[in-house]
């Protein structure tokens, strides 16, 4: 699933492309989308220039010149592909942005889970979301604030956008790693030096997914990723076989040895 890193490399992708063009079209290619941009959305978009691109955790926002904006969201498995208006249609392309110099933006999506919608501003097309881990304003006190009342495990909350934008299933695994807290420590639980190597591991996660190819592979993820999709593998940093448990739906990866309750 597309997370901070690779949105962000979507991001610089979609802004290069985009970035003081003209919409000329937007044609749909699945009926999911039809719900939540309509015929007379699309036609308000056309005559539109793009601004500029902007990522707010998970979220993309198209600004355009009369102050609205479009929203895009991957879900879990969107990307944007770049061509021209005359190239063959990408595998799984959800919706096209043709520009008026010929680019078109396909939103590929083999789920079909992606979103796209048009808003009257940018703040109004966001759902209520936390710091992002590079945040200064996220402080140990700070995301102590948010955790008080959590009882649950910590690895589920940090995948709640609310507590930190932009962080998902892989890199809160990875980053409960580097911080050495196992994902079945209660959240509410962990003190505030816990609470910095926690900080201090998410910036660290992101900052190395950073440096990768800005696309998740996963045939690529044992050469990635100090435990998620290792199961069974060394831990890199003790030894111990890596273990997997399903925590709300999803896999969790983590080092049974050095990472403590």
């Amino acid at each position: 699933m597309p997370e901070l890193p690779e949105v962000e490399f979507a991001r610089t992708v979609l802004d290069e492309a985009a970035r003081g063009k003209v919409v000329a079209e937007v044609r749909l290619t699945h009926p999911s989308l039809e719900r939540c941009l309509p015929a007379a959305h699309r036609a308000a978009l056309v005559g539109r220039r793009v601004v500029g691109v902007e990522r707010r955790g998970k979220h993309q926002l198209l600004h355009l010149d009369d102050g609205s904006a479009l929203h895009v969201h991957f879900r879990m498995a969107g990307d944007w592909v770049v061509g021209r208006a005359g190239d063959p249609v990408p595998r799984h392309a959800r919706a096209h942005i043709l520009f008026d110099d010929g680019t078109r933006v396909a939103l590929v999506d083999p789920r079909a889970l992606c979103t796209v919608s048009l808003h009257a501003t940018p703040d109004s097309a966001l759902p209520a979301l936390g710091p992002e881990a590079t945040d200064l304003t996220l402080t140990p006190e700070a995301l102590r604030a948010a955790l008080v009342r959590r009882r649950g495990p910590i690895k589920p909350v940090l995948l709640d956008q609310r507590v930190v934008a932009g962080l998902g299933n892989i890199y809160a695994a990875e980053a409960l790693w580097h911080a050495r807290i196992s994902p079945l420590a209660p959240a509410a639980s962990l003190g505030r030096a816990r609470l910095a190597r926690l900080i201090e591991g998410m910036r660290l996660t992101l900052a190395e997914a950073a440096e990768g190819s800005g696309r998740y592979i996963r045939d690529e993820s044992t050469g990635r990723f100090n435990v998620y999709g290792r199961e069974g593998e060394p831990c890199p940093r003790c030894g111990a076989a890596i273990r997997r448990v399903v925590q709300a739906g999803r896999s969790t990866y983590y080092c049974p040895r050095c990472q403590k309750t």
